[in-house]
């Protein structure tokens, strides 16, 4: 229990205390419970686009609006900012270390900027398209933000290297076993099937969904390694906003 408090703690807005420092063992608990942190907040993160639906359809995607920014409130803009560093350290062409550098500066570039108009306008066409009743915007919502934390514990594999000594990144990366991940990501994939069936959303195409933003992920992920050397807590966020944004364009489609 200690490591899901410190993991909404650390991952969300939850007023929740944890006594002791974060050392990598904390950190390394609390970074499986992630998807389930991504869950919870999404599903609340739908709940205005599901009242909107209920009682002005009409002000569809005024509803799509409101459930998007509810969920950056929810995560404190922790992985809108990964995103912007990360676009701007990629973008910039530059070798690791002064990439690197980049990413650790408080401002944003164009690239960062381009990267955050892109992404939140894909969240809310998405949402604002998805097919279905009213709980459709919860179930998806849930669904997209487990799977984009799912990537992140893709990215703390154990083969894949820190580009940094020090940081939550360097904390956690290389701490995710392979059968860890496997469980995770049955459970994310469930998670998504028993929520399209719940919304009678039918088919395979929400874990197919699934499964796009996670190659689509793994993708970003190894060009971020071949740049950086290695993962940063930039790299995660970004992973995060990438893997939701996919899923829920595919849910729409789907």
């Amino acid at each position: 229990m200690r490591s899901l408090l410190r993991a909404l703690a650390l991952f969300s807005v939850a007023p929740v205390r944890v006594r002791g420092d974060l050392d990598r063992a904390a950190a390394v608990a609390a970074l499986r419970w992630l998807p389930l942190v991504g869950a919870a907040v999404g599903a609340i993160a739908g709940l205005p686009a599901a009242a909107v639906r209920e009682w002005a359809p009409h002000a569809e995607f005024l509803g799509a609006v409101l459930s998007v920014v509810t969920l950056v409130l929810l995560t404190r803009a922790l992985h809108l900012d990964g995103l912007a560093d990360t676009a701007d350290g990629l973008g910039s062409r530059a070798p690791a270390d002064r990439a690197l550098e980049i990413m650790r500066q408080s401002d944003i570039g164009p690239f960062g900027v381009l990267a955050l108009v892109l992404v939140v306008l894909v969240d809310v066409a998405a949402v604002a398209s998805l097919d279905g009743g009213t709980w459709t915007p919860v179930a998806a919502l849930a669904t997209a933000s487990a799977t984009g934390r799912l990537a992140v514990l893709l990215a703390a594999h154990r083969r894949v290297p820190s580009a940094r000594r020090s940081g939550f990144g360097a904390f956690v990366a290389g701490s995710v076993s392979t059968p860890i991940l496997v469980l995770a990501a049955a459970a994310v994939l469930g998670l998504g099937l028993g929520l399209a069936a719940a919304v009678s959303a039918g088919g395979l195409g929400w874990p197919a969904a699934q499964l796009v933003a996670v190659a689509v992920a793994a993708a970003f992920l190894a060009h971020a390694v071949r740049r950086l050397g290695g993962v940063t807590g930039d790299v995660f966020g970004a992973l995060v906003e990438l893997g939701t944004a996919v899923t829920l364009a595919g849910l729409a489609l789907a």
